[in-house]
């Protein structure tokens, strides 16, 4: 087998040894220079893998920086997408005098003092522009939603009302075809509107809600709108609800008088401030953004650890194949050398056939990235400018990323330039090639390095709790030390690896010597070629690295999301929610618009054609509640046993199933919908005769369930059990209940719907419980279409009140990790398999001589093929379990400082083994199926 030369220091020649003017360094970078291109031209083949190697990152971050930059509108763009040609617009969020302030170009971003520590007081200004100056021309314009009649039915959809088809509003709103209306009776619409509405200009639509007959006049767009969203434009007429603004055609505001304006609850988005915004010295205000970091941070951090992977990838497979073709040039650099060049002209010529080829690689790959990404943007255009406001080319990152390339390409081609610069003139002119010994530093570097970054790693565990428990500040850096070192510490680890590269080939060579000599010639050729095996399994190890760890942190992610989801019924069920109508001080609903409320969530459920209904009653809400007001004499609890009750100090999250409010009353007939679950006839004639349903076994002592009941009064002052913290004297007292009953129980354990404890409404009226009606709950005997979905989303919105709002929620469960399982295990399959191409294509190419001597000596082709195998095996195996090993380390360190909200139960364990031994064996299989060339017998140089 053959390898790379001995390195060797030659003797320094007087060219070495003189120190050359500034005129003769500038000639020897203009040869070395000319040198290096006439290389890469003249290794046409090899130049292009390394180009492409170097080239397919840079045409992957170029798009995707162009697309994000894209997304981000400037500040011009903004004005004109929201004020169109006006100056301003101002809108009522606050109450005044308070100290409301509100952020210079991010109005949105209001509050109140810090340092307030009651709540505001005051009357809100019902018209904001009186505080203008007298004469101000002024728009109003108030953004809802309308019932509309379309030929399918009632459907909601967006709508403006006001003058929005004045020319002040141009690049805001902008009329399509048709005139603006001219009366009260006349409206535009958007053409994605017509359509749904089976209207044409001219024609009448119906709203539903306010009731109104208007003419379409014309089309108009939004900007802020996707071309295909149906949207009305209403006259000032029809009256909505909704947040009015007030559009200012020609009065522009200055900073100093939206202060002004903060000062009585209103903010304003002005031209003049957005455009010129101020200083800021609020620290209130510091994290609404909108200033250039805030709103490209984003993209930094997305680039910048593409390119920590991408360069070290690159330069690990580049450099390999720099390697090979500093090998390959060998005699040709000695002879140059046998001529008076130096090793640092040598050293130089191979460097800068990397800086050749990386500065071609991001050229290239920068231009096809810009034209992806501009095809991407035309693909995905939907008209929105809030979504794409322009076209956007971020020179300053493209730059950054070319400049990237340039540094990957020079740094590819350092170590194999660094090798030719110490190789022996004349051995290389002889064609001598000796095989590299180790260096004795490296594996104990590697050794060093890997206890090292195992010791980061325990550390970083260890000491979590002591930090979580110190008094640092909370944005203090050193709390955030234990989660840096459970991810650097195993990232030190895989640089301890790949330092003992070498000698851990040559290990494997003497274990696979035994194994027959296929394997054993594999093993040696990889150990003799250890610099362009090495790199290989480095950038699989990267890779495989980066695919587990991101496997096992969605993994144990998703597996805590699916503990603590919230379901709103029972999966495949749409539940209907009502609560009161606005943003303000919270009113619990009455006990008749509760019984409304229900009566339109049932009128929602037959109109998604339902084939079951249930109705979950429970008692009205105590802590929100006046004992005067409410319409319940007594709070009953279902207890829960003291051994479930847990201290004070900790802390609780109230999931679907609320211990605190654990009593549903559900009809005998609809329980098994509520639930489900299908019950037994003898579980349902027991909850017909008066048993309580328990979905939590917890409840069930003896085969029963006890049901406590205390005063209201009681129950407002907080005088009765939590159900889930043990009394403490922190804490009102509890009182003694009124009565104590113990109901037979029908333990199930159904965690996944939102009842807990269900009692008939024969026994809730036995004990004296009042109810009101919280949600329905509908079941389907198919799934839901997507449309039938939306429409319902849409319907339950038209049917809500100025009292009242329906939510339906259709529950699925948890997110399944199958979305997001298989993109990654694909991606990490495709890097694997890339480099592993790579590197045995290096490898086959490098061994034609041997080829040639195996054949020679009577090696069949079977042999040949065995020999990739075990060549496939070794490196794809070696990276692989290297990355997996070192990938797994910190989920599981965070799943320690978890505090066991993250396990490692959740970790698909059997995913990763499977990957981690069914990609080497599949590059191995493969390696074995493609046919090795046809040996060319050559005369082979004796080593020596």
């Amino acid at each position: 087998m053959t390898a790379p030369p001995e390195e060797l220091t030659p003797s320094p020649s007087p060219q070495d040894a003189a120190q050359p003017s500034a005129g003769a360094w500038g000639s020897r970078w203009r040869v070395a220079a000319r040198l290096a291109r006439r290389q890469v031209r003249r290794a046409a083949a090899s130049s292009l893998l390394i180009g492409t190697l170097m080239m397919l990152p840079i045409a992957t971050m170029t798009p995707y920086t162009v697309i994000a930059a894209s997304t981000i509108a400037t500040p011009a763009e903004r004005v004109s997408i929201e004020l169109g040609r006006t100056e301003a617009w101002i809108g009522v969020r606050g109450l005044p005098g308070n100290g409301f302030w509100q952020a210079p170009t991010e109005p949105e971003f209001f509050g109140y003092p810090a340092t307030m520590r009651q709540s505001p007081e005051g009357v809100r200004i019902e018209d904001p522009t009186s505080l203008l100056p007298q004469g101000t021309e002024t728009i109003e314009v108030v953004q809802a939603n309308v019932r509309v009649t379309t030929p399918d039915g009632v459907t909601s959809v967006q709508a403006w009302t006001g003058r929005t088809w004045d020319a002040a509003f141009a690049g805001r709103f902008d009329v399509v075809d048709g005139r603006p209306p001219a009366g009260a009776d006349e409206m535009m619409a958007t053409p994605a509107a017509l359509t749904r509405l089976g209207a044409r200009i001219g024609d009448t639509v119906t709203l539903a809600d306010p009731a109104r007959s208007l003419t379409v006049t014309g089309t108009m767009s939004a900007a802020t709108l996707a071309s295909d969203v149906p949207a009305l434009f209403l006259p000032s007429s029809v009256e909505v609800r909704g947040e009015p603004q007030w559009y200012l055609p020609d009065f522009e505001l200055s900073w100093t008088q939206v202060q002004e304006l903060n000062e009585h609850g209103v903010i304003a988005f002005s031209r003049d401030v957005m455009l010129d915004p101020p200083e800021a010295s609020d620290s209130e205000t510091d994290y609404a953004g909108g200033d250039y970091w805030s709103t490209h941070s984003s993209i930094f951090m997305m680039l910048g650890a593409a390119a920590l992977f991408s360069a070290y990838v690159v330069v690990m497979l580049a450099g390999a194949a720099f390697a090979v073709s500093a090998r390959r040039q060998e005699r040709a650099l000695a002879v140059a050398a046998s001529v008076g060049a130096s090793a640092g002209d040598l050293r130089r010529i191979v460097m800068l056939q990397g800086t050749t080829l990386g500065s071609i690689a991001g050229a290239v790959g920068a231009v096809v990235g810009i034209g992806a990404g501009a095809g991407v943007l035309a693909l995905v255009d939907n008209g929105s400018a809030a979504q794409f406001p322009g076209f956007h080319l971020p020179w300053e990152m493209i730059l950054a990323i070319v400049a990237l390339a340039v540094l990957v390409g020079t740094a590819s081609a350092a170590v194999p330039a660094h090798t030719v610069a110490r190789s022996d003139v004349m051995s290389a002119l002889r064609g001598a090639r000796r095989p590299r010994r180790i260096r004795r530093s490296h594996p104990i570097l590697g050794a060093v390095l890997a206890v090292v970054g195992f010791a980061i790693t325990v550390a970083a565990v260890a000491t979590l709790p002591f930090v979580a428990e110190s008094s640092l500040a909370w944005d203090s850096p050193l709390r955030a030390a234990p989660t840096l070192g459970v991810i650097i510490g195993p990232i030190v680890v895989q640089l301890g690896v790949l330092f003992s590269g070498h000698w851990l080939l040559g290990a494997t060579a003497r274990l696979l010597s035994h194994l027959g000599l296929s394997a054993r010639l594999a093993a040696r050729d990889a150990a003799a070629n250890a610099s362009r095996s090495v790199p290989a399994f480095g950038a699989i190890g990267a890779t495989v690295f980066i695919g587990v760890f991101a496997l096992s942190a969605f993994a144990m992610q998703n597996g805590q999301s699916a503990r603590t989801w919230y379901y709103q019924g029972p999966v495949g069920t749409l539940a209907v929610s009502s609560m009161p109508t606005g943003t303000g001080e919270y009113t619990p609903l009455d006990e008749g618009q509760s019984e409304a409320a229900s009566s339109a969530a049932l009128d929602l459920a037959e109109a998604a054609d339902a084939t079951d209904v249930a109705v979950i009653r429970r008692q009205p809400e105590a802590w929100s509640s006046d004992a005067a007001d409410s319409p319940a004499s007594i709070r009953a609890l279902a207890m829960l046993p003291d051994e479930f009750l847990i201290d004070v100090d900790r802390s609780f999250v109230t999931g679907s199933q609320d211990p605190s409010d654990p009593l549903s009353v559900i009809d005998v007939d609809e329980i098994e919908t509520a639930l489900g679950v299908r019950l037994t006839p003898a579980q349902l004639a027991a909850y017909r005769d008066g048993a309580a349903i328990s979905a939590d076994p917890r409840f069930v002592v003896d085969r029963s369930v006890a049901i406590s009941a205390w005063t209201w009064e009681q129950a407002i002052e907080g005088a009765l059990p939590s159900n889930i913290w043990r009394e403490s004297p922190d804490m009102p007292a509890w009182e003694t209940p009124l009565w104590t009953e113990r109901l037979p129980a029908v333990s199930l354990d159904l965690p996944y719907q939102p009842v807990l404890v269900a009692i008939a409404p024969e026994t809730a009226d036995r004990l004296g419980i009042t109810t009101i009606p919280r949600i329905v709950i509908a079941g389907f005997g198919s799934p839901v279409p997507v449309d039938v979905r939306d429409r319902i989303g849409a319907q339950a919105e038209t049917l809500s009140t100025s009292s009242w709002t329906l939510t339906a929620g259709w529950e699925d469960g948890p997110p399944t990790e199958t979305p997001w399982m298989l993109p990654i295990i694909a991606a990490v399959a495709t890097l694997v398999l890339g480099a592993s191409a790579v590197s045995l294509s290096l490898a086959r190419f490098e061994r034609r001589p041997d080829d040639a001597t195996v054949s020679a000596v009577g090696g069949t082709d079977g042999l040949r093929r065995r020999i990739g195998f075990w060549q496939g095996l070794i490196i794809s195996g070696f990276g692989t379990l290297t990355g997996a090993a070192a990938g797994i380390l910190p989920p599981l360190g965070l799943a320690m400082q978890s505090s066991g909200m993250l396990l490692p139960s959740d970790i698909p364990w059997a995913v990763l083994g499977a990957l981690s031994l069914a990609l080497p064996l599949a590059i191995a299989v493969v390696s074995w199926l493609v046919p090795p060339r046809r040996p060319e017998l050559t005369r082979r140089t004796v080593i020596t």
